[in-house]
């Protein structure tokens, strides 16, 4: 990322927090229940997480099946989240192409091609990813962070909309990226409230498993 991008205080990073304006009792009740799970996450001891993000990994490399070539989306860990990075590398194994987001301006967020053995530099607010020469890729499969999630696949994000856009862009660009949440247990509530703008996910992953809401293994 430019430095002159990276060092800016007024951007988020694809996956962290900021203080919105809610104007309504949806958005209201998002921001609850995003604050809750996250909190339930926090809380979680750094053991458990560990632990719970191989076995993510595990999980994710028996259901999760891109042909090769096919091009992954992940994000590298910031704070308590998951940690994709051997679920990544055993889908890097198998012949998937990975890439991770990278911040362009407070709206857009661009993914890179991550070259396992390459370079990663500081991409601001505590985030990672490939450096400025690596090619721009639209994803086929995105392993997609979250705040909290339901048993339908609707999702919460972390308030910046930045998947939410981009998800958008790729599909009206005709990509239609296959959509897998990736989360702890702790992060699912009862209920996430619909939105006309919200893309359901396919599948959510989580140390328990993956649970389908569609085929995503394009083998079949």
């Amino acid at each position: 990322m430019d430095a002159t991008v990276s060092s800016r205080a007024d951007f988020p990073a694809p996956h962290e927090i900021i203080a919105l304006q809610t104007h309504s009792p949806i958005k209201e009740l998002k921001k609850a229940l995003r604050l809750a799970a996250l909190a339930r996450r926090d809380a979680l001891p750094s053991d458990y997480r560990h632990d719970a993000s191989l076995k993510i990994a595990t999980h994710g490399l028996s259901e999760i099946r891109p042909l090769p070539g096919d091009i992954v989306s992940g994000f590298w860990p910031i704070r308590s989240e998951v940690d994709l990075r051997p679920l990544l590398f055993g889908l890097h194994e198998r012949g998937a192409r990975l890439c991770l987001p990278v911040i362009i301006d407070k709206q857009t967020i661009i993914f890179r091609e991550l070259d396992k053995d390459g370079p990663m530099i500081e991409t601001g607010f505590g985030t990672s990813g490939p450096p400025e020469d690596a090619p721009v890729v639209a994803p086929g499969f995105m392993l997609v962070p979250l705040a909290a999630f339901d048993e339908r696949g609707h999702r919460i994000g972390y308030g910046a909309g930045y998947y939410d856009r981009a998800i958008t862009r790729l599909i009206e660009l005709g990509a239609n990226p296959r959509l897998i949440g990736v989360a702890f247990d702790c992060q699912q509530v009862e209920t996430v409230p619909d939105e006309p703008h919200d893309v359901p996910l396919e599948a959510i992953l989580t140390e328990s498993g993956l649970r389908s809401f569609g085929s995503i293994d394009k083998a079949n």
